[in-house]
């Protein structure tokens, strides 16, 4: 397989995930869709890093993969504290600055 076919792969996965985040109304689920567009990107760091045989894709996909656990963290994290307050995660209907 060439890297053109890892490439269109991590293409339709990040567009999934974009059509995911701009359409769903669920937090969690943007965050899944959000998760799904960083590891496109990781495929395209691995794919290209490997037709470049260069080492630098590899060390990016390990410091995406530390944002995006300290970003699952933070965010489900935020959805219990949004859920305890407001009793929905339904991003239409949180608006912290309305009491």
């Amino acid at each position: 397989m060439s890297v053109y076919h890892y490439l269109t792969v991590s293409a339709i996965l990040f567009a999934l995930g974009t059509y995911g985040v701009l359409t769903r109304r669920n937090a969690i689920v943007i965050f899944m869709c959000i998760e799904l567009m960083l590891n496109s990107v990781n495929l395209t760091f691995i794919a290209l890093s490997r037709h470049l045989n260069s080492l630098d894709g590899q060390i990016f996909v390990f410091f995406v993969m530390t944002v995006a656990a300290a970003e699952a963290a933070v965010g489900l994290a935020l959805m219990i504290a949004f859920f305890r307050n407001r009793e929905t995660i339904d991003v239409d209907q949180i608006n912290l600055l309305k009491w």
